[in-house]
């Protein structure tokens, strides 16, 4: 199969033009008004710079959960005005969104597909998740753009370097230490070593701030605050985890969980397979590190379904090798991919979109791009 080289004058032009749209369409109609979870981040931001508790129960639904490294990353934009603050994250989210997809392209082991193609069907079948993302002031494209260059630099034996990608990437959202298990599987001393000894010197720089019993008090806070606020979110439409899933189905009953650990540890153990079968493969890292990207919003009891934006690798990827899986299964994997993102409110009404969500097919649909990927690398092509 010859490999199509994309023209980079062409390709970045166009995501130039998708960045732009999405830029002027979402902020100025539905978004400088909104922006909730970017509060979060600056009121944590605000709090850090003045050695003050982050994590507080009276902040409701919208508590801060994030380790409290990264409240130190949200300090320069506390030095804003909040309205300034919030249209100076929106530019770069939308520049970000540029750059995962961009990321994703160069990614790809070859292009079976021409470029452009690549990015418009990718940015199409992303785009309602993309725009969700965008209107919460969410921090998931810079989590997805983090770990999409952590591959890239893999794919150039930048393996250190991907490493402290990795762990600057648990930092902005910690369900990135699934990474952690692969680094170790791929035998690469520089990768796990980096990324091990970073995530400690990050997990340390708070004590600066707040001095070390205060760091520890923090990490401690941060543990009780994600374990004790899950449970009421698994109930909620838009979570799309597995123990969601279960739960929507069947009610909070001792069954919900057991059959979300049970299909959890079938999708890691599929994973386990498809990592040991990687063999003599030129470049096996993007499939598995795709793979792992769109196993996390299953995984996490915090799965948001726009949180499925971090596998625009794995879409890209499904797109670019669809002719390579069976007739089938190519079927079903478009079926996914279409059904998933474009499955929209304002298309199909509060009602339908209701029950979509309800049902969890969102859910169902990751698991059978899951299954996919999967199918590629049994059968040798990426």
């Amino acid at each position: 199969m010859p490999v199509l080289r994309p023209s980079l004058t062409r390709t970045r032009a166009l995501l130039v033009v998708l960045a732009a749209v999405s830029l002027v369409a979402l902020f100025t109609t539905r978004v400088s008004r909104k922006m909730p979870d970017f509060e979060v981040y600056w009121t944590a931001g605000t709090r850090a710079m003045a050695a003050q508790p982050l994590y507080r129960a009276d902040d409701g639904h919208y508590q801060f959960k994030y380790l409290p490294a990264f409240a130190l990353i949200a300090a320069p934009a506390a030095l804003m005005p909040l309205p300034a603050a919030k249209a100076a994250w929106f530019g770069v989210s939308a520049v970000l969104m540029m750059a995962l997809l961009w990321l994703s392209l160069r990614a790809m082991p070859d292009l079976r597909r021409p470029a452009p193609l690549l990015l418009v069907l990718t940015f199409l079948a992303m785009a309602k998740f993309y725009a969700h993302e965008l209107v919460l002031g969410q921090v998931n494209l810079l989590f997805g753009a983090i770990v999409t260059l952590a591959l890239v630099w893999m794919r150039l034996g930048r393996d250190a370097a991907a490493g402290l990608l990795l762990a600057l990437a648990v930092v902005v959202k910690p369900y990135a230490a699934i990474f952690a298990p692969w680094l170790i599987a791929r035998r690469n001393r520089a990768a796990f070593g980096t990324f091990a000894a970073a995530l400690v010197l990050l997990l340390l720089v708070p004590a600066v701030r707040y001095g070390w019993q205060g760091n520890l008090d923090l990490l401690g806070d941060w543990w009780r605050t994600v374990t004790t606020t899950t449970a009421p979110n698994l109930t909620n439409p838009d979570n799309v985890s597995l123990s969601a899933m279960f739960t929507k189905w069947l009610g909070p009953t001792a069954a919900a969980p057991r059959l979300a650990a049970v299909a959890g540890a079938f999708l890691l153990l599929l994973t386990a397979i498809v990592m040991a079968t990687r063999g003599a493969l030129k470049v096996p890292d993007t499939l598995e590190g795709s793979l792992l990207l769109l196993l996390i919003p299953l995984l996490s009891p915090q799965g948001w379904d726009y949180v499925f934006l971090i596998g625009t690798p794995a879409v890209m990827l499904l797109i670019n090798y669809s002719g390579a899986l069976p007739p089938g299964l190519r079927s079903a994997a478009i079926a996914a991919i279409a059904v998933a993102g474009l499955t929209i409110y304002d298309l199909v009404g509060r009602d339908l979109y209701s029950a979509f969500m309800q049902l969890s097919i969102v859910t169902l649909c990751v698991f059978v791009e899951l299954v996919a990927i999967a199918t590629l690398r049994f059968r040798r092509v990426a």
